[in-house]
């Protein structure tokens, strides 16, 4: 007789993951609202949704080793909902800098994504989250068949373009991008097996 798992029921985790992701944004422009976010709210916003773009990528990459670890296989289904949200904070961190910093100039808007590397660093990482995002629907996934992990691991690329975007938007205070930096090289290290079987 099989032991009875001790993790809870995945559509019970997803309801957490769905308040955890929309609850503190409801909170953030609630705020932003009521002009109680600080000296630069504007700033604020922004910072808020990008990071928060970033904790929810590289917890999506977590799930994995984890799951391993952990030897619950459930929480593999976790990355798509999880890695949705990411897509829609940077969404989210990519209008806000639009409206609040550019005011909806998009000649501005592009000057600004082509004349500040960091800016550009993350514009292609928002590409590519978008196709990441738009490729996740089961029946796109069941119709591009191989190709579609071949994408998927483009994930990677996102972590590396996202953690430099964020290093080099920090003009002050680089202890906190250089932490996500080692973390994302730790996530990194831990499929070192799955990155050797590539270049092999």
């Amino acid at each position: 007789m099989r032991a009875k798992s001790n993790f809870p029921p995945v559509w019970l985790v997803k309801v957490f993951i769905h308040i955890g992701a929309l609850l503190p944004l409801v909170n953030l422009y609630w705020l932003a609202y009521l002009d109680e976010l600080g000296a630069d709210p504007v700033k604020e916003v922004i910072h808020f949704t990008g990071i928060g773009a970033l904790n929810l990528l590289l917890l999506s990459l977590t799930l994995s080793p984890l799951a391993k670890f952990l030897k619950q296989g459930k929480l593999i289904s976790l990355r798509r909902v999880i890695g949705l949200y990411a897509f829609f904070y940077a969404v989210l961190h990519v209008l806000n800098f639009l409206f609040f910093e550019v005011q909806f100039d998009f000649g501005l808007f592009i000057d600004e994504v082509f004349d500040r590397p960091y800016i550009t660093v993350g514009m292609v990482a928002l590409l590519i989250l978008t196709a990441l995002a738009v490729t996740s629907v089961n029946k796109i996934k069941r119709g591009m068949g191989r190709s579609w992990q071949k994408l998927h691991n483009s994930t990677y690329l996102v972590g590396t373009l996202a953690v430099i975007h964020f290093y080099w938007s920090v003009k002050s205070e680089l202890t906190s991008p250089l932490i996500y930096i080692i973390l994302f090289i730790f996530l990194l290290f831990l499929r070192r097996d799955k990155f050797t079987r590539w270049f092999s």
